[in-house]
């Protein structure tokens, strides 16, 4: 086993509660304290395991003391990373972490893209995306930037039409044609891949795919495209950590040439390189 700290869902309304900002002292003195490990938050996969691979092959030799946390949700590791409980994550794109500094005023930022995760359309029920019935009820992830990922999915998909402009921010109000009459069932991005006996279809993130030992290179219906995506899984810290020593010595590990072949060969093609 490897000597990672899971976080539980259960801690969701604990870390809500740190939006407040109010960071202790100590949490302070902790993030500017750069001398200790570097503490990542992490999601279980693919990103734990990357930064574990990293951990167990590369970060000795560079001179990085590397500690991973992992959490099940997409809101701690920010607030985590915000209060300075933590002095990095690594979870999340561009797009969400835009969407979520401006909903609750944190001050988190990119410091360099690792890798896509292309979001797909699964089904237990169907073999291909035109074989969903008039009426079929599909399950997409219910914040924001991810709730529009999977409405452009589907209407790049022909399953849909949406208002022009509306981009990562669309919501089923935003749907203009709808030819097969789909329903949806919003839920946390989790819970998705764990809906798909209970609906027609649902969209989930690659990494839940993964844990939920989907295959998205063989088992999604439909898939997003790496190219021009925006939605690059990156490395991220509270603005002013940027320089921190610790900080670029992961990053770059997290783009060396060791680490694009672990990706692609440990997902092939679930996971793609984004350097």
């Amino acid at each position: 086993m490897r000597n990672t700290a899971k976080i539980t869902t259960a801690v969701l309304a604990a870390g809500a509660l740190t939006l407040g900002l109010t960071a202790c002292g100590a949490d302070q003195d902790a993030a500017s304290d750069t001398s200790g490990p570097l503490v990542v938050a992490a999601s279980p996969v693919p990103h734990a395991e990357i930064l574990n691979f990293v951990k167990d092959n590369l970060a000795e030799k560079a001179g990085l003391d590397l500690e991973v946390k992992e959490f099940t949700d997409y809101v701690t590791p920010n607030t985590a990373t915000e209060d300075g409980s933590v002095g990095a994550n690594y979870f999340q794109t561009q797009p969400y972490l835009d969407d979520f500094n401006k909903k609750n005023g944190t001050h988190i930022v990119s410091v360099v893209d690792v890798h896509l995760e292309p979001l797909g359309l699964y089904s237990h029920k169907v073999k291909k995306a035109d074989e969903l019935k008039s009426g079929a009820t599909i399950a997409i992830p219910n914040d924001t930037v991810n709730e529009g990922r999977a409405l452009q999915l589907l209407a790049a998909n022909g399953l849909l039409t949406l208002k022009d402009g509306v981009g990562t921010s669309a919501t089923p109000a935003d749907i203009t044609e709808n030819p097969k009459k789909l329903t949806f069932k919003e839920l946390e991005a989790a819970q998705t891949p764990r809906s798909l006996d209970d609906v027609d279809a649902a969209v989930v993130n690659g990494n839940y795919a993964i844990e939920a030992d989907l295959k998205p290179a063989e088992d999604a219906l439909v898939l997003e495209k790496a190219k021009d995506n925006p939605n690059s899984n990156l490395l991220a810290v509270k603005e002013g950590q940027e320089d921190d020593p610790r900080v670029k010595k992961l990053a770059k590990l997290l783009t060396s040439p060791e680490v694009k072949k672990f990706i692609e060969d440990t997902y092939a093609g679930s996971v793609l390189p984004s350097f």
